[in-house]
């Protein structure tokens, strides 16, 4: 049998249980939060009084901070690209209205109220030029990511569970940071959003869990490949009006970077902490090759470790076009 109709009866395998996935990894719609819950309510008397509040409060958060939450908004209104993404999966039926179909379109929709919230936020706070944000959505979603997993389901999952992972260290970091300045608005915003994530990220650790279960070898090397092309975040491709595609990258993990809202540690300790949830040292049952994927995996985060003591993160602003002050 070929590596991909196994990597299609594993899929289908999963899909049986999909029913009882759906109910412990998403939340009812009717009963979830929405982007209006948080928000001042435009027919609301004192509409105006709470937009200045949040404008006073946003002008308290430092630089650095309030680029990164830019940043991160413009990555959460890029969607329709991952979902577009997920659905061309090996073992995915995108036509079905069941199954592992019905799990990105849930994903998608839960996703969805991230950049719907954060996005009105930015445009409430007065100190954000929505025009150069909104170039920036624009650009992204043209132009795609290349984020090296093909349409395989073994890659893929790794890549979602360490992505879920990032970015509810990103928002929670936000959040957390946001609190100190007297913003708790954002701050339970942000929140919110980081606990989605979390959860996220344990249903796509669940899958990957369960491809471990059934498919061993070709599931370990299909996470060496995926951690020897690195993990690549979605907003890779960011970039402002006049730019290149992946010229701002650098500047936006720079300011993650400095303002510890995401930096090269939390990347290594995503990386340990899969090692660890996925059992990677005592899985049994693996070919010679899949051998040596798990000792490169192993010995993988001392490495990483050793590399990220010697990257220096310049200490002067970049001047982002989307701050207006």
């Amino acid at each position: 049998m070929s590596v991909w109709n196994v990597r299609t009866e594993v899929m289908q395998t999963i899909e049986q249980s999909m029913e009882e996935i759906l109910t412990k990894y998403l939340k009812p719609i009717e009963e979830n939060w929405q982007p209006a819950d948080l928000l001042p309510n435009a027919i609301d008397p004192n509409f105006f009084e709470q937009v200045r509040e949040i404008q006073g409060q946003s002008k308290e958060m430092p630089y650095d901070l309030f680029s990164v939450l830019i940043g991160d908004t413009v990555t959460e209104e890029a969607l329709p690209t991952y979902e577009t993404w997920l659905m061309d999966i090996k073992g995915i039926n995108k036509e079905s209205r069941n199954g592992w179909a019905q799990w990105v379109r849930s994903w998608t929709a839960e996703e969805n109220r991230h950049g719907d919230a954060l996005n009105k936020y930015l445009y409430l706070s007065g100190r954000v030029n929505m025009r150069e944000f909104e170039t920036s959505v624009q650009f992204l979603i043209s132009d795609g990511f290349d984020i090296g997993t093909g349409s395989d389901p073994y890659r893929s999952f790794v890549y979602t569970s360490f992505q879920e992972l990032a970015t509810n260290v990103s928002h929670r970091r936000v959040a957390s940071l946001s609190k100190k300045t007297g913003n708790h608005l954002l701050a339970k915003m942000c929140g919110l959003v980081a606990a989605d994530e979390a959860r996220h990220a344990n249903a796509y650790k669940h899958f990957v869990t369960r491809i471990f279960e059934l498919d061993p070898s070709e599931m370990m090397l299909a996470f060496e490949d995926m951690m020897k092309r690195k993990i690549v975040m979605p907003a890779h491709f960011l970039r402002e009006s006049g730019m290149k595609i992946s010229e701002l990258w650098a500047h936006f993990s720079d300011a993650a970077q400095r303002c510890m809202v995401y930096t090269t540690q939390d990347y290594i300790d995503i990386l340990i902490s899969l090692i660890k949830e996925w059992g990677i040292e005592q899985i049994s049952g693996l070919n010679s090759e899949a051998e040596k994927a798990r000792d490169y995996l192993m010995n993988l985060p001392q490495r990483l470790q050793r590399l990220s003591e010697r990257i220096k993160v310049p200490e002067k602003q970049y001047e982002f076009k989307w701050l207006s002050v």
